[in-house]
């Protein structure tokens, strides 16, 4: 237990998040469409996750976050699935998720929907930004695919067109989810991050080095990106709640 607890204390200035380990995360078809099923996390740990994000704080609420793992496999395009379809849920206004991820997109297989016609398209292409989202069967709630996929996708972040694109999703919809590319191997996530109103990073429990996280984190503060939280995912043993309360 010390060595991820040592971890949380180098993330001492961020909320750290854990889910329950005994509710997993579930996909379930509906009406033909894959979604993430409203029980287990989808619905308590999601709910309680974009209460502490967007609910709970001081300020003026974050609109456009990024969730990224550490290290890829942490379950990043789960949660970020999760709390997207969460907040569509709450009623607050339009959500758009967005995948970032050009080298291994997760959420059009994970949602049912095709990948093509997405952002690649979207930074390449013009036509306004609300072309190039699919809406998904829970009302409020749009995917921007990664679209196609080919070896220079990447190189269009560096672009200007990406801020203008981020700009006009702000416009478009009142919340903007983005899953990112794991930290330790892209940069991308940073990118996105600096135009963002702060990252949430996903860490694994018993596979995410506190090195790694501690390394990471600096990075992120670094490139002057603000970390909203870290969800400590699959955590396969007790730590009592007192203690992330003096985090």
């Amino acid at each position: 237990m010390s060595k991820h607890f040592e971890l949380m204390q180098q993330l001492e200035r961020e909320r750290v998040y854990d889910p329950d380990p005994n509710v997993p995360v579930t996909v379930a078809a509906r009406n033909g469409s894959h979604v993430l099923s409203q029980d287990g996390w989808a619905s308590e740990e999601a709910l309680r996750l974009v209460q502490q994000i967007f609910a709970l704080q001081a300020q003026e609420p974050p609109r456009l976050v990024v969730f990224a793992g550490i290290e890829h496999g942490n379950g990043c395009s789960r949660i970020s699935a999760s709390v997207a379809e969460t907040l569509a849920r709450t009623g607050r206004g339009r959500v758009c998720l967005v995948e970032a991820n050009f080298r291994s997109p997760a959420l059009p297989e994970m949602l049912g929907v095709p990948n093509h016609f997405g952002l690649t398209e979207a930074l390449l292409r013009e036509g306004p930004v609300d072309t190039f989202v699919k809406p998904l069967r829970q009302g409020n709630l749009w995917l921007l695919s990664s679209g196609s996929l080919a070896i220079d996708s990447p190189s269009l972040l560096s672009s200007d067109r990406l801020r203008a694109r981020v700009a006009e999703l702000r416009l478009q919809f009142d919340f903007v989810i983005i899953d990112a590319p794991p930290l330790t191997r892209y940069s991308d996530a940073v990118v996105f991050g600096q135009l963002s109103d702060g990252l949430v990073m996903v860490i694994e429990a018993n596979s995410t080095r506190r090195e790694a996280a501690a390394a990471v984190a600096e990075n992120v503060r670094t490139a002057k990106v603000p970390i909203l939280a870290a969800v400590l995912n699959k955590r396969t043993f007790p730590i009592p709640q007192k203690i992330y309360g003096w985090l």
